[in-house]
């Protein structure tokens, strides 16, 4: 069809009393149609008479309620909330990626089984080990999943004493409840007055009984384990593992790997790390990476390259067998893909440089008026504590977070890590400017100065105000009066 008659046509269908003859005729009744009877309405439903207009009005009003890295800072602790950029999402929603199935054969895909294939070899060789599983849906089924190999490990050596994972008591909750579910006993293991793993601790829990020791580093406190050498030495001295939480790694990419520093596995939350929607629960992906021997308990699918052409493999004997439905989130894989892809080498080094400066930036702008218990300077992020202003003027934590949201601010982290009072963690990220971190630590700075009686009721401007902190998320109110 020609440009113009392409108008002709839409000048057609859109005068009244017209019939376009190039259309078929429209005059057969509706109960006449393909539908069963009593599935047809006597009447059109009864909806309101409304304006498009209106319409958007009322649900862009509604969208302006929520808060969302497109539109607020969020100076979110442990959690990276970055912003993701949009060309990532335009990539990702290419026909040729968007609308492929995942029951399609191998040779139909190649485009996207090269794309998760040079994933798998970029990941491996940021982390410093030999190879990657894409398949974990988040970083807390990646630590799963790698606990899951352990066990295979050390089952198929006919070690079965080892069923205890040694776990630093500043560690992300995940630690602890992603052991107990692959079936071992966990073993919480101190943190010295700077913030670090206590190393006599470590060694008097250290036995024939130990599988796995699993460390966040740099830790949740912000601090990089100055002595992971001596650690990883100990662990692997008495024949256990080392795993890495790698929530944190965009403070290291591109300055060290963990597998040089002698982890043995690890999982990377690519959302934190090379951007993609966060949040609800999902959509993630979590990706371990393993040294060498713990390749073959991998789960299946691998994705493998055959000359030329790229398959998904599944005869793996040892295999601990799939985790995840079909191959994985391959939406927030391609979206990581393009993140790294785009930075390089030089830029991801760039990353983590402009995370680590933004953080040190903030905490020097805060720590005269907020305790910082473990020191002066920090990686990604730092933990500030407000147990002075509690015992001073009668202000927590959460009441500073609370009034932050009345200046268009996320609330940071709170109570956590549980090793420091009345915690506030706080994090950057690389993406943020100058501009909005001095802003926000005004913000703060204004805040602490405020009256603690007006504090309590904190915020004043959203829409529900101070919900009961235990019942809100099993009763949420999900209506309320404007």
């Amino acid at each position: 069809m020609t440009n113009n008659q392409s108008t002709d046509l839409l000048f057609e269908i859109s005068q009244p009393g017209r019939r376009c003859h190039r259309l078929p005729a429209c005059d057969v009744p509706v109960r006449q149609s393909l539908l069963p009877t009593d599935a047809v309405a006597d009447a059109p439903p009864p909806l309101p008479e409304l304006g498009e207009i209106d319409l958007i009005r009322h649900f862009v009003n509604l969208s302006k309620r929520n808060m969302s890295i497109d539109t607020n800072f969020y100076p979110l602790g442990s959690c990276t909330m970055k912003y993701n950029p949009k060309r990532h999402e335009r990539l990702a929603a290419l026909p040729g990626m968007a609308n492929l199935h995942p029951l399609q054969s191998d040779d139909s895909c190649q485009g996207m089984l090269e794309m998760l294939w040079s994933m798998q070899n970029i990941l491996a060789e940021i982390a410093g080990l030999d190879a990657v599983a894409l398949q974990p849906a988040a970083g807390a089924h990646g630590e799963l999943t790698a606990l899951l190999v352990a066990e295979a490990f050390y089952r198929d050596r006919k070690e079965k004493q080892r069923t205890r994972v040694l776990i630093p008591d500043s560690a992300h909750g995940t630690n602890p409840a992603s052991a107990a579910i692959a079936g071992f006993d966990t073993v919480s293991i101190k943190s010295t007055a700077k913030g670090l793993v206590d190393l006599a601790d470590l060694t008097s829990k250290l036995d024939e009984r130990t599988a796995v020791f699993m460390i966040t580093n740099p830790n949740t406190i912000g601090l990089f384990e100055s002595q992971i050498g001596a650690i990883t030495k100990l662990i692997h001295d008495a024949g256990a593992l080392v795993y890495l939480d790698g929530a944190n790694m965009n403070a290291i990419v591109g300055v060290t790997r963990p597998g040089d520093f002698g982890a043995d596995m690890m999982h990377y939350n690519v959302h934190k790390t090379f951007t993609g929607p966060h949040g609800a629960g999902g959509p993630g992906s979590g990706p371990i990476a393993v040294r060498g021997d713990l390749a073959p308990y991998l789960p299946t699918p691998l994705v493998v390259k055959d000359g030329t052409t790229f398959k998904l493999e599944y005869n793996r004997p040892k295999t601990i067998g799939r985790v995840r439905s079909f191959f994985g989130n391959v939406g927030i894989l391609l979206r990581g893909y393009c993140y790294i892809r785009t930075l390089g080498p030089v830029g991801l080094r760039e990353m983590t440089e402009n995370a680590v400066l933004n953080a040190n930036y903030l905490l020097a702008l805060v720590q005269h008026a907020l305790d910082v218990p473990n020191g002066n300077r920090c990686m990604h992020e730092f933990v500030a504590s407000a147990s002075k202003l509690k015992r001073t003027k009668h202000i927590s934590a959460m009441e500073i977070a609370k009034r932050l949201l009345d200046f268009g601010y996320h609330a940071p982290t709170v109570y956590f890590p549980l090793v420091v009072p009345e915690a506030l963690m706080i994090e950057p990220t690389e993406t943020e400017s100058k501009e909005t971190l001095d802003a926000f630590a005004a913000t703060l700075l204004k805040i602490i100065e405020e009256d603690g009686n007006f504090l309590h009721n904190a915020p004043y401007t959203t829409p529900i105000s101070r919900p009961n902190d235990a019942k809100a998320f099993k009763e949420p109110i999900l209506r309320w009066k404007a």
